[in-house]
């Protein structure tokens, strides 16, 4: 297998709307993406197609190998893993941490029809170890901090071993500290020799990580521009992008950026 994503000139559209346009994009094994767009630029549709929740008006899909259409979608997805902050919601606060990780081997909200065995328990502290909220362990989902139930639904969507890893707009609803931590804990993740293909969806070009080798802009439905993260996060192309005059720093391996000038006032 070469791409763990191949979108052909994929288009999604509703009867007087379209919602992606056009989408022509590859994943190889061994990248790492950030997908990067303002609200309404397409991303949760992207996201959806690549998890078989909805299919193409036009074009062709192969996510793993698998092409839509030819393939059983159900069985497919157990090989990605999804983290946004719509499941988070869906998690009862009384579940402890370590069940919370545990349910993600079975793609289940909590494990009220599931038998997990000793070894499930062993991994899924492993994988809490290795992402720093091992000491979760015992405690409940609701007593945890927005930071530690990131890492616990991360850590959950690692669980079945997925070859696909989608991070969906994770530092939602963090504070700075939580965020940096969160994103360190990404990083360390990402560098590990079996990590998944990570799928990192962000609309804050700070968060896009030295381990993000390729980067996805789309805006208003098309792809703007996409490869070599260092090409794309440039200030000429991110003034283009955005339509406003923008400056690009790097600063350890990370892009900010600042307006040039201000934005002018239309009241």
């Amino acid at each position: 297998m070469t791409n763990v994503i191949d979108f052909q000139n994929v288009s999604w559209k509703r009867p007087e709307e379209t919602i992606l346009n056009a989408i022509n994009w590859q994943v190889s094994q061994g990248e790492h993406w950030a997908i990067l767009g303002l609200n309404g630029s397409g991303k949760t549709t992207l996201l959806n197609m690549v998890n078989g929740y909805i299919w193409p008006t036009t074009g062709t899909v192969r996510v793993l190998g698998q092409t839509f259409g030819k393939t059983d979608i159900r069985e497919l997805r157990k090989a990605i893993g999804w983290v946004s902050s719509s499941l988070q919601e869906r998690i009862r606060g009384t579940e402890l941490a370590e069940e919370v990780v545990v349910s993600g081997k079975y793609a289940s909200i909590g494990l009220l029809y599931d038998d997990p065995a000793a070894e499930d328990y062993k991994q899924a502290y492993q994988l809490m170890e290795q992402l720093g909220c091992s000491y979760l362990h015992g405690r409940t989902y609701q007593t945890c901090s927005q930071g530690e139930k990131q890492k616990l639904l991360i850590a959950r969507g690692l669980m079945a071993s997925p070859a696909l890893l989608i991070l969906d707009e994770p530092t939602n609803g963090l504070d700075f500290i939580a965020r940096e931590e969160l994103l360190t804990s990404i990083q360390q993740l990402a560098a590990q020799p079996n990590a998944p293909t990570i799928l990192f969806v962000t609309h804050h070009i700070e968060e896009i990580l030295p381990i993000f080798s390729h980067t996805l802009l789309l805006r208003e439905g098309t792809v703007f521009d996409q490869g070599n993260t260092a090409d794309i996060l440039s200030g000429p192309t991110l003034s283009e992008f955005y339509r406003l005059p923008v400056e690009a720093k790097e600063q350890n391996g990370r892009m900010w950026v600042s307006l040039q000038e201000p934005i002018p006032n239309t009241n």
